[in-house]
């Protein structure tokens, strides 16, 4: 019997599954991108109307293997979360828990150690400033946690979740760390993520020169960062493209 005839049918009776396969590619493409960090770092996405209620990925789970129905379905107002058999990593309920508790616009979140974006969370000025059309895309959308306390346990979580205090900041560049990509949707905050690590990288490289930079006026920086808010369909495309990729390339996410 081949292979293929062994493979189990993707289980689409989940509960979220569309979520499930959406949130499972994301993970997959991360570490194409090599924007994922052995077995830590985690992503999660709301699925109730005040987003208390959220999938993650389940401890220390490569991203490569992740499946839709490995992600785990939580409780942001559980206690006994961490007790559980099959509890999340601690310090990914910390984070991911107290921004789905109190951020309510967060509807999906992701957080990585990226190379570039973490340059940037070292330097003394961690703000990414609009020196082309990628940055540009963050002018007045960034909030830089200046304040690292250690690991992402309950009071550092608490205290990070604080910080999105304006709707309009989508990306925490958390200093000495990495970054935290908040969104809609899957589609909307992996686009936001995969921009913001560009962006990122182009400007580290820009300083390598020793050039002065050419930065953009704050009212094209901001008009540019208004156009790509309201770019119809892109990061929905974005996605649905990747998606046929590993339909193609590697299917058994979707499982």
């Amino acid at each position: 019997m081949s292979i293929a005839r062994l493979q189990q049918p993707p289980q689409t009776n989940l509960p979220h599954y569309e979520e499930r396969v959406d949130l499972a590619a994301a993970f997959r493409w991360t570490v194409r991108l090599n924007m994922h960090e052995a077995v830590a770092n985690h992503f999660s996405l709301a699925v109730n109307d005040d987003g208390t209620q959220f999938l993650m990925n389940p401890n220390q789970v490569h991203f490569s293997r992740i499946k839709a129905s490995d992600l785990l379905l939580i409780d942001a107002n559980d206690p006994e979360t961490l007790t559980g058999p099959n509890a999340p990593d601690p310090t990914a309920w910390g984070l991911h828990g107290a921004i789905h508790r109190r951020v309510p616009h967060a509807r999906c979140v992701m957080h990585v150690h990226s190379i570039h974006a973490t340059v940037l969370a070292i330097m003394a000025d961690s703000k990414l400033p609009p020196v082309d059309q990628n940055s540009a895309m963050f002018f007045n959308r960034q909030v830089v946690d200046e304040n690292y306390g250690g690991l992402a346990f309950e009071e550092e979580g608490e205290r990070c979740a604080t910080l999105f205090t304006d709707p309009k900041q989508k990306v925490m560049i958390m200093g000495n760390h990495g970054v935290m990509v908040i969104g809609d949707s899957v589609a909307d905050t992996f686009n936001r993520m995969f921009y913001f690590e560009r962006a990122a990288e182009t400007y580290v490289k820009a300083l390598w020169t020793g050039q002065k930079l050419r930065v953009l006026s704050d009212a094209i920086a901001e008009k540019t960062a208004a156009e790509m808010d309201d770019y119809p369909g892109q990061a929905e495309r974005h996605l649905a493209e990747l998606k046929l990729i590993l339909d193609e390339q590697e299917p058994a996410y979707r499982h």
